[in-house]
């Protein structure tokens, strides 16, 4: 086999590793049957859990930067009730999609999403995007490039969308390249306020797979999706949920809801109380019910 059968890993041990850590977390936390499958692309085999009724509306679910598809166990239930959900492995990332051709421009990954969604053949062509963090950000992204394939888009603390990332977010995450896995702990304490005063075995979780993440996975410098202008934002096309935690650190969650509701008409914007970029497992039930209830209404908002 080649490097690139093995990318984003170094090798067959570390493939198999990781692998193998993913299995038994999977095992012992994804709270439903699901299939699993690989949906061929252009850049790769992505591997994706697919779950809830086959002809229901389809939700396609992107994690966040260093993250699987297995970040979304807390909701997962509740959002294949009445819809298929289909939780995916990015390419290039930690993970089980198998990635031969980088995508390392944000037009690139663009096309692997298109490809994705085209390989999903969802009943009716369309689908709804919900992102998480750096997922919210390709979402937001695609929202633009190809609004005629999504029913609509939900942004979960999407980063670099609304607002530029903080300062402070740089400063630690430089902080964090110097001392490395020594430094993650503090680092997710301060990303993660909630879940770490709340849920701290959770927070022990995330060091360990980024830790994993450092070991195995090759370097690479994913694409950072531009803020949105706000003439992008008025055309905005597809009925879009923004979401954030009222203790958001990556930028400040109430001037990000003021500009939406100055430049967006499309997107309805709301703080989640007690969460910080955390939101999706810190306050697990009631970012479902806010992002079924939003799936529920009809555009003009009945339900």
């Amino acid at each position: 086999m080649t490097l690139a059968e093995f990318y984003p890993y170094k090798s067959a041990a570390d493939r198999s590793a990781c692998f193998s850590y993913l299995d038994g977390y999977a095992a012992a936390h994804w709270p439903i049957p699901s299939e699993q499958r690989l949906l061929p692309t252009s850049f790769g085999d992505t591997f994706v859990r697919l779950s809830g009724p086959p002809a229901a509306p389809m939700l396609v679910l992107l994690h966040g930067a260093g993250a699987t598809s297995l970040m979304w166990a807390p909701n997962i239930e509740a959002l294949s009730q009445h819809f298929r959900a289909v939780a995916v492995d990015q390419l290039g990332e930690f993970g089980r999609s198998s990635c031969t051709r980088p995508p390392d421009t944000l037009p690139l990954l663009m096309d692997w999403l298109d490809e994705l969604i085209a390989a999903l053949h969802p009943p009716g062509g369309r689908v709804t995007l919900i992102g998480m963090s750096y997922g919210g950000a390709l979402a937001a992204q695609y929202a633009l490039r190809a609004p005629q394939r999504l029913d609509s888009v939900v942004l979960l603390a999407p980063a670099t969308t609304v607002l530029r990332t903080a300062a402070g977010f740089w400063l630690r995450l430089f902080a964090l390249a110097i001392v490395r896995r020594r430094g993650l702990p503090w680092f997710f304490r301060w990303i993660f306020p909630h879940t770490a005063r709340t849920d701290p075995a959770y927070i022990s979780h995330i060091v360990e797979q980024l830790s994993l993440n450092m070991r195995h996975i090759q370097r690479h410098h994913p694409p950072i999706p531009p803020v949105l202008s706000d003439a992008q934002w008025r055309a905005f096309q597809p009925r879009t949920l923004f979401l954030a935690g009222d203790q958001e650190v990556i930028y400040s969650p109430r001037a990000a809801v003021a500009r939406l509701q100055r430049v967006a008409p499309n997107v309805t914007p709301e703080l989640l109380p007690d969460a910080g970029h955390d939101l999706t497992f810190a306050q697990p039930a009631a970012v479902n019910e806010r992002v079924l209830r939003f799936l529920h209404q009809t555009p003009d908002g009945a339900l």
